[in-house]
């Protein structure tokens, strides 16, 4: 599975769907994720899930009894953190030639109006920064 390729393609119900599972628990079947997000129906999660499940988004939990039928339950493969920074990386490529990581970054600080969010982004920043060049200390 490469993430990055496919987490750009990622329709709108795709996320739909994988919202109701990262939200969940637990395992649940096509039916449940319909009665958790009324905006969906079974005939749309059905064909989602096998696209998911095809691109390793979504792997079968078990099968379980549906009613009177068997029907598979699914969990999520990746998480919602992962789909969203490949999809951030993914647009933010497109817009590179315009915008260099660090004003970018720069920007996202400027904007933050929660000091200790702001505080809190900052240290982890120079964490990684420092990280980073030790790594690259090492490597010389």
């Amino acid at each position: 599975m490469n993430l990055s390729d496919i987490s750009a393609k990622l329709t709108p119900r795709d996320l739909d769907v994988l919202s109701v599972l990262w939200d969940s628990d637990r395992p649940m079947t096509a039916s449940e994720i319909t009665a958790a997000n009324p905006a969906l129906n079974k005939n749309t999660v059905q064909p989602v899930l096998r696209k998911l499940l095809k691109n390793e988004l979504v792997q079968v939990a078990d099968i379980v009894y549906s009613g009177t039928v068997l029907s598979r339950s699914y969990v999520p493969s990746v998480s919602r953190q992962e789909v969203s920074l490949y999809r951030l990386s993914s647009e933010y490529r497109q817009l590179e030639k315009d915008v260099s990581k660090a004003s970018f970054v720069s920007f996202l600080l400027k904007t933050e109006e929660n000091q200790e969010k702001f505080q809190k982004d900052l240290n982890e920043l120079e964490e990684l920064l420092e990280s980073y060049r030790q790594k690259e200390r090492k490597s010389e």
